[in-house]
């Protein structure tokens, strides 16, 4: 079938992807994975950094996924050269080890989109529909990504901290956050900029088992506050922020004057577990005008209804911007929805948080954006 005809049929631009990996049966896994579906295109793979290069310059691929472990120049060593010297959409293909995890952290900081893991108990028999389903998603998010630059946020509108409705206590105020694509380095912005006297705070992060806790730990080291992965009957306390675990949900409970998490398996929610609907539900439930929800960037939908049940129980609500996602997916499905309060820029979502949390001793004004409606 020639490219004409995926045009005519979808008329619309086709996702070209380079592989890099230095498996074969890889490779052939995840070009018949892609070419399932008529928008994307397997230009080309390659089974090292070194033909990787000269095939982006060939080739000239929207997307590249990326083996983070190879042989020779690993994977995170030629995205660091990729993102200094021609900047480009980049899915990691990682294991599910900590020393996986480790390196796919790293290589969401230095500028990839997202990250899948390889399937357990061998390529071919592991990949499951949902994971192919999952790899087909991320490319396509990918090739529309915001790769971070630098660039100049645009001018918006400022709101005055009156237009937060404070919580009751401080002590007993709380702060749910949730992410995905893009999500690890947009969750380290805001938090390294947190003194330890903010609200507890719950995050969902989507990820797999062992990833959470290598960002956990990374997160601890990066800023000022205890940031561990949760286990149920954690407390939220100021100065505390708690990371679900990857494979299993988090909710909060009330708990002796504040509130707690509740870590538990259950079937996924819209395919996620942890979900950003479920923690965020909990808090609407639980915290009710105590609390503020936080709806960072990501692919998909989830966390939308749950922050407009947070927004209906009188919590305030804040959208990451679209100029300062990687992915606008998720903040864009709870905007429409009516589920936002305001929509701001991630440079200053902990000014927000600042200011909630402490609105009579900060004036701050916010950059954010107005959404009427």
């Amino acid at each position: 079938m020639g490219m004409s005809r995926y045009s005519d049929m979808h008329n619309q631009k086709i996702i070209k992807v380079l592989i890099i990996d230095d498996s074969a049966v890889m490779r052939q896994v995840l070009t018949s994975v892609l070419q399932h579906d008529l928008d994307i295109q397997v230009v080309g793979t390659a089974p090292n950094p070194i033909i990787a290069r000269e095939k982006i310059k060939s080739l000239k691929p929207d997307v590249l996924t990326l083996d983070v472990e190879m042989p020779g120049m690993d994977g995170i060593t030629f995205l660091e050269k990729l993102m200094r010297l021609r900047p480009m959409p980049v899915v990691m293909v990682s294991s599910h080890t900590e020393k996986g995890a480790t390196a796919t952290l790293r290589a969401l900081e230095l500028g990839a989109v997202d990250f899948v893991t390889k399937p357990y108990g061998g390529i071919r028999q592991g990949m499951t529909l949902e994971l192919m389903e999952e790899i087909r998603a991320k490319v396509r998010a990918a090739a529309n990504a915001h790769l971070r630059t630098e660039a100049k946020m645009p001018a918006v509108k400022p709101i005055l901290p009156q237009m937060f409705s404070s919580m009751q206590e401080c002590r007993n105020g709380i702060i749910v956050i949730g992410a995905s694509a893009g999500g690890t380095q947009a969750i380290t912005e805001v938090l390294a900029k947190l003194p330890r006297s903010t609200p507890g705070i719950a995050i969902v992060q989507h990820m797999p088992p062992k990833f959470t806790a290598s960002f956990a730990e990374r997160l601890h080291n990066q800023c000022d506050l205890d940031v561990s992965e949760a286990k149920s009957g954690d407390r939220l306390k100021p100065g505390v922020a708690l990371i679900a675990p990857g494979g299993y949900h988090m909710s909060i409970t009330r708990a002796a004057g504040g509130y707690a998490v509740r870590v538990y398996l259950d079937e996924p929610v819209k395919r996620h577990r942890p979900s950003v609907d479920v923690l965020f539900e909990s808090a609407a439930s639980a915290a009710g005008k105590n609390a503020m929800g936080i709806l960072l960037t990501g692919m998909g939908s989830d966390g939308a209804m749950g922050l407009h049940a947070m927004k209906l129980a009188g919590a305030n609500t804040i959208a990451q911007d679209e100029k300062s996602c990687v992915v606008f997916g998720m903040p864009e499905q709870a905007i429409r929805l009516g589920a936002v309060g305001q929509v701001v820029s991630l440079d200053r979502i902990a000014d927000a948080i600042n200011i909630w949390s402490r609105p009579e001793s900060n004036s701050d004004k916010i950059p954010q954006q107005d959404i009427s409606g």
